[in-house]
């Protein structure tokens, strides 16, 4: 059994941790306001080749192996959480467009993502649906060789400043449920898109919000995959990306355990630095012990990825426990900085609302648990 990086990946962490601290972290609260991240940030990421770098090399992909994925979602993470946002949303898109797309589809849509000039939305929830993802109610109708949307979703990241979006839209009956609901690769410049952007407690930079769909024609061209298989095809997709936000949330929670650690190492209070009292350390040793266990979790699911096992339950697990356990730990961190860390000029408070996001979108705590558990219980009813 190793827990190792290869090569490649030790290189790779080193390289992002360089550019994060270097490029991101500097600039990480000042983005804490309700404007889009900065286009040059997202140009620099792919650049990177870190946008949608699953995809094959003849699109502008990397052919990036999940676990250095992974790496990549955790370091950039620990600069600025929500430039991993880009990486997240743009692996996610870029994966399902790679697996389920024609060949023509993937030379017009992969390039421009993979080189950061676009930025890429996944568009699934609508009102009053939330976690129940596959009752999709925006309509596609079919006219000649053109699909009509028609409706409304809701807390999309990126809704505000996306150029294109993979939505999701029922061509078939209510009824059908998921089986009717298909992906199309919408140009969000087209007319009868409109947008609102949402006033978020945290992650204000991502420019969460609604987009409106009003005789919106789109090119049946524009569909990936076979009519009717759109939400399964994404379904999919989210299983490695459950895994990906783990590693966001502990990337953000171990930069503030790394400047809290110095912190108490410097202070001096009561005779003697703050280190050296219990009340003090403690905490820190729990927080130290229980991120490396969830990283391993998320890591494992990477792998497991990675091997093409099976890897749904323990992602599931990962997207639970992670930003629960990074919430908890930014939370320990500020109070640790007393009065400094109450203060909005410390990042602990930005990276803890920031993180909490995160414990809502994608799935939420409840909805990871019924995944494991479903796996879990059936694995012994089965006999392994």
């Amino acid at each position: 059994m190793d827990f190792a990086f290869n090569a490649d990946q030790q290189m790779l962490r080193k390289t992002l941790a360089d550019f994060a601290s270097r490029e991101l972290t500097p600039h990480y609260m000042a983005h804490d306001t309700d404007h889009d991240l900065p286009r040059e940030i997202v140009r620099k990421l792919g650049a990177l080749g870190l946008c949608a770098p699953m995809a094959e090399s003849q699109y502008g992909g990397q052919e990036l192996d999940y676990v250095s994925l992974g790496i990549a979602h955790e370091e950039i993470a620990r600069g600025d959480f929500n430039a991993a946002y880009v990486l997240l949303l743009s692996a996610l898109v870029g994966a399902i467009i790679s697996s389920h797309a024609n060949e023509r589809q993937k030379q017009v849509m992969l390039p421009p993502i993979c080189r950061g000039e676009h930025v890429a939305a996944l568009a699934v929830t609508e009102p009053g649906g939330g976690s129940d993802a596959a009752h999709v109610k925006l309509a596609a109708r079919r006219e000649g060789d053109s699909y009509v949307l028609q409706g409304e979703k809701t807390s999309i990241s990126f809704a505000s400043w996306a150029d294109t979006a993979l939505v999701m839209a029922r061509t078939g009956s209510y009824e059908a449920g998921a089986r009717g609901v298909s992906a199309f690769y919408v140009d969000l410049h087209s007319p009868g898109v409109t947008r609102h952007r949402f006033k978020d407690l945290g992650s204000r930079a991502i420019g969460r919000g609604q987009i409106f769909f009003d005789a919106v024609r789109v090119p049946a061209e524009a569909r990936i995959g076979e009519e009717g298989s759109g939400f399964v095809e994404v379904m999919q997709g989210f299983d490695f990306s459950r895994a990906l936000i783990g590693l966001m949330c502990l990337g953000a929670a171990q930069q503030s355990l790394d400047e809290t650690c110095q912190y108490v190492a410097d202070r001096n209070a009561f005779g003697g630095v703050l280190a050296r009292f219990e009340g003090v350390s403690f905490p820190l040793a729990e927080a130290a012990v229980k991120l490396r266990a969830a990283r391993l979790l998320c890591y494992e699911a990477l792998w497991l990825k990675d091997e093409g096992k099976q890897h749904g339950w323990v992602a599931a697990g990962a997207k639970w426990w992670a930003p629960e356990l990074a919430a908890q730990v930014l939370h320990q961190c500020l109070l640790l900085h007393g009065h400094l860390g109450f203060s909005l000029d410390l990042p602990h408070q930005q990276r803890m609302r920031d993180v909490i996001g995160l414990e809502i979108g994608d799935g939420t705590a409840q909805i990871m648990k019924l995944l494991v558990a479903r796996e879990v219980i059936g694995q012994v009813a089965r006999g392994y």
